[in-house]
């Protein structure tokens, strides 16, 4: 005869349940808005990088001692309206810029006595090295500082060197990734002056 041995169990000695939680499901959902307020302020966020055909952003510089606009240490690019505006973002640590800036200055020495503003903003570059750079080159146009890169930041420039062509009207018609150069120059420049 076989014994069998029966247990049970009472309510009492079951493995105990997890209280429910409403503490747990209203920091999950409170975690889970958070991300898709932030998900949606990066999907729709109004700053997009400016393009040709576009006008181009304002902005006020405070120009380098020496450096600046028609003998003026302030200026917006609004000001400069009725203009063509040669727009170059460089920095004394980039190695690209240097293939430019003699080209730059030359093309500045060349068209500014027909009006046309050619202005250099010196991306998340320090004084001094900005200063030093722009008198190895014997740089003579303007030149403004971008330390905090508000400038940079308003255009989404995507490195240095860039360059925006902004014709008299502030519109943008051409934008330059990397340096420029002669050719590029001599197709664009007569172009912003017609």
């Amino acid at each position: 005869m076989t014994d069998t041995i029966q247990t049970t169990t009472t309510p009492a000695e079951a493995a105990p349940r997890r209280p429910f939680r409403w503490s747990m499901i209203a920091l999950w959902l409170a975690v889970i808005a958070i991300l898709a307020v932030l998900a949606w302020g990066l999907v729709n966020t109004n700053a997009t990088r400016p393009e040709v055909g576009q006008v181009a952003p304002d902005f006020d510089v405070e120009f380098f001692d020496g450096y600046g606009w028609e003998t003026r240490s302030v200026a917006t690019l609004a000001e400069m309206r009725g203009r063509p505006v040669v727009l170059n973002f460089w920095a004394s640590w980039c190695v690209e810029c240097r293939y430019e800036t003699d080209l730059l200055e030359s093309a500045w020495q060349q068209y500014r006595d027909q009006g046309v503003v050619f202005l250099g903003v010196a991306y998340a570059d320090v004084e001094p090295n900005s200063i030093a750079y722009m008198e190895e080159f014997g740089v003579t146009f303007p030149h403004a500082p971008d330390l905090g890169t508000d400038i940079s930041q308003s255009y989404e420039i995507t490195g240095v060197p860039e360059t925006f062509f902004i014709d008299s009207d502030g519109v943008i018609r051409h934008v330059q990734i990397g340096p420029v150069t002669q050719q590029m120059l001599d197709e664009l420049m007569p172009q912003l002056l017609n």
